[in-house]
């Protein structure tokens, strides 16, 4: 009988217990959309965004925090931190509430109060006249599978202190039906799922109204017909996501447009810099330069890994090889191709296809040329893609000493936005869509060979999301519109 009184016992506690956490996550969640739509404050939770998370969402990333982090946080704590930021007079911002959580429960004996100990950490983030950002317009020039996503992220983030503000879309055709059926992709999509808001079609004024913003659907068959003054757009950042034009003289035709002042390339441009936003992304000089690319989805998912790679233990040689999922540019059935083997069922068929993401990451880690050869595998899933890295390294080493290199790159320094350490030992390609970072280093599959010098790394890409963050990530800086970031 006592036994099963301490067993009804601990039942109830643990219930309790979560019942608690529960009502904590709440609260946080509160003060997360406070921060976020009055004052442009964004928490996220070591990397993991937080705004627009249900309860049972926060509590699971406070539980991930522990095994990838190493330094668990509460969700009272995060809780109470986040409640006092919104008594903070602080600047629009980035926080990693996370960071600050772990920081308080090692410091909190140094503060007489958490106020004092937030008011510490973000000296400099007081809200003054330096931070304020004039958000820039941008103009999507396309509408395809990344276009809709980067209209998806550039609408999700709008709110006071905006930075980017989707004013225009671009299409070959702008009628009626052509509205339905783009807004239609907007609302549903087979991959990434339902959008989480409204879209109305006004069809007089040849508009998308998509939570509450108005974007002009502009009909264009060349770049540089257009005025978008008439529009009351300027100074404007073109993306371009068609893939039609890629090399300077072609993007300058954007320029040509009245209201362009920028063109930024969603795919490797030619004679114009490619950017991995993370990396090289502070070599551009962005007062003489105009057009940018985004380089690949590929080269953005190897080159933090890579880069990190390179740094410390020193690339030698290697080879790459993609699994990559099929794209729009294969046939669904059997049909005429100009690429070999392109032109068979990519819905049935493993695919060998080229791929320049080799020659194309030395243009953004230049110590690797002449180093990496590299080619892909089209497989029939529709996103989601790995890149197996195969590499003779300079220095001796281990999977325990890669996989800790890896995961301290993940959590501080230059790329935390870029490199997700994972270590689901039951990981597959589809539990990488909606990743944000572009690179999803799978700790479990890392290979060291007897000699210690070569390895083999396994890093997972989300080929349409996590590409498109690394889009908008590098929009942001080249239209000079960063929010002051803490983590």
């Amino acid at each position: 009988m006592e036994v099963l009184e301490n067993k009804r016992t601990a039942y109830e506690e643990k219930l309790n217990e979560y019942v608690s956490d529960e009502r904590a996550a709440v609260d946080l969640i509160s003060s997360i959309g406070h921060l976020m739509y009055e004052k442009s404050i964004e928490l996220i939770l070591f990397r993991n965004p937080l705004v627009n998370k249900s309860t049972s969402e926060v509590l699971n990333l406070h539980k991930k925090a522990k095994s990838i982090a190493f330094n668990p946080v509460g969700i009272h704590d995060t809780s109470a931190l986040a409640r006092e930021l919104i008594n903070l007079n602080l600047a629009p911002s980035k926080l990693d509430i996370g960071k600050l959580a772990s920081e308080w429960s090692t410091e909190k004996n140094n503060f007489s109060s958490p106020a004092e100990f937030l008011s510490n950490k973000l000296a400099g983030f007081e809200n003054t006249d330096d931070h304020n950002i004039t958000p820039k317009d941008v103009v999507l020039y396309g509408f395809g599978r990344i276009g809709r996503l980067a209209a998806r992220e550039l609408i999700k983030q709008a709110g006071k202190g905006q930075q980017l503000r989707l004013r225009a879309i671009v299409t070959r055709t702008v009628n009626k039906d052509a509205i339905t059926k783009r807004a239609a992709l907007l609302r549903n999509d087979s991959v990434h799922n339902e959008f989480q808001g409204t879209v109305e079609e006004d069809y007089e004024n040849s508009t998308l109204i998509i939570n509450g913003q108005i974007v002009k659907m502009i009909e264009a068959k060349n770049p540089e017909d257009i005025d978008y003054t008439e529009y009351g757009i300027n100074d404007a950042l073109v993306i371009d996501n068609t893939g039609v034009f890629s090399n300077r003289e072609a993007l300058s035709r954007h320029l040509k447009s009245t209201g362009v002042s920028k063109v930024l390339l969603t795919a490797p441009g030619k004679e114009i810099p490619n950017i991995v936003y993370g990396i090289n992304e502070d070599q551009l000089d962005l007062d003489s330069e105009d057009i940018y690319s985004a380089a690949s989805c590929t080269t953005n998912a190897i080159a933090p890994i890579l880069y990190t790679i390179e740094n410390s233990l020193g690339v030698i040689k290697g080879h790459i090889e993609t699994v990559h999922a099929y794209t729009n540019d294969q046939n669904l059935l059997d049909n005429m191709h100009k690429k070999p083997r392109r032109g068979r069922s990519a819905a049935i068929n493993m695919v060998i296809t080229s791929t320049g993401a080799g020659n194309a990451v030395t243009k953004v880690i230049p110590s690797l040329k002449d180093k990496l050869t590299a080619n892909a595998v089209r497989v029939p899933t529709p996103n989601g893609s790995l890149a197996i890295l195969n590499l003779n390294v300079a220095k001796e080493t281990s999977v325990d000493n890669i996989n800790e290199i890896v995961r301290k790159a993940a959590l501080s320094g230059d790329l935390v936005n870029q490199i997700k350490y994972e270590i689901d030992p039951e990981l597959v390609s589809n539990d990488i869509i909606g990743n944000i970072c572009c690179s999803v280093f799978d700790s479990n599959a890392t290979i060291v060979s007897n000699d210690k010098k070569n390895i083999v790394l396994y890093v997972w890409y989300d080929n349409e999301f996590g590409y498109t963050k690394q889009v908008i990530r590098l929009a942001k800086y080249i239209a000079k519109v960063r929010r002051l970031i803490y983590y």
